[in-house]
């Protein structure tokens, strides 16, 4: 017990930079104290006293504003950062060295008591306010965007955004990155992107071939469209 305490110790210095001394970590760590509450609510639950571990999840949930099924698996090394507002269901289940940030949800969507909430494999790191839906496998190495909503399973390595999430890396080049949110891919704004390419390009042709120009108006809004993913990519 006192190694994996320590083990745990060790993994929020790994982890938050902002961790400045041992006592901080001990006293003012919600995702940490979630952690520890769990432990002993899964040891009550996987001892068939359900109704006492449904109580110890619960008045965690008061302290830390972090909510996990007692049911839920978790392995080593696991850190919430921030916590408030996680939700982690019954029967997901949750590897090694998995870093998770705040809001993010590990739902359900069947109501059949059967296996109905994520599997997320080692070393996956959990972006701001990701949701994710249904019994998918989330592989080991993969990244998850902030805001994504994922409700299919996730290859090794990959990193994942938008609504619904999509594979947005080849997965052996983002397995060796971190998740820096500011620098994720948008395949949103990159497809108008280039559909704005295509156009400026079928403008000029037709100016050469039948000597038609596009109106200044057209052109004027496409110089602003592509001003502002400019502006967008520098904030």
């Amino acid at each position: 017990m006192l190694r994996t305490i320590r083990e745990d110790i060790r993994n929020v210095f790994f982890k938050d930079p902002a961790a400045r001394n041992v006592i901080e970590v001990l006293l003012l760590y919600p995702g940490l104290h979630a952690l520890w509450f769990h432990r002993t609510a899964h040891w009550l639950w996987s001892h068939k006293l359900r109704f006492f571990a449904r109580l110890l999840s619960h008045f965690s949930r008061l302290v830390t504003g972090i909510e996990i099924h007692p049911g839920a698996k978790i392995g080593r090394r696991f850190f919430i950062d921030h916590g408030m507002g996680v939700v982690i269901g019954e029967t997901a289940e949750i590897g090694d060295d998995v870093l998770m940030y705040q809001g993010v949800v590990l739902g359900g969507t069947a109501l059949e008591k059967k296996k109905r909430h994520p599997t997320i494999g080692n070393n996956v790191v959990i972006g701001s306010a990701a949701i994710l839906l249904g019994p998918i496998t989330v592989s080991n190495g993969a990244r998850i965007g902030a805001n994504s909503v994922v409700v299919r399973s996730v290859p090794p390595g990959a990193v994942v955004v938008g609504v619904p999430g999509r594979v947005v890396e080849d997965p052996q080049r983002a397995q060796a990155k971190p998740l820096e949110h500011g620098k994720l891919p948008d395949p949103f704004s990159e497809a108008i992107r280039l559909i704005l390419e295509e156009q400026v390009r079928l403008d000029e042709r037709l100016s050469k071939l039948e000597g038609l120009q596009a109106s200044e108006e057209l052109v004027k809004k496409i110089r602003e469209i592509e001003k502002s993913f400019e502006n967008s990519e520098g904030i």
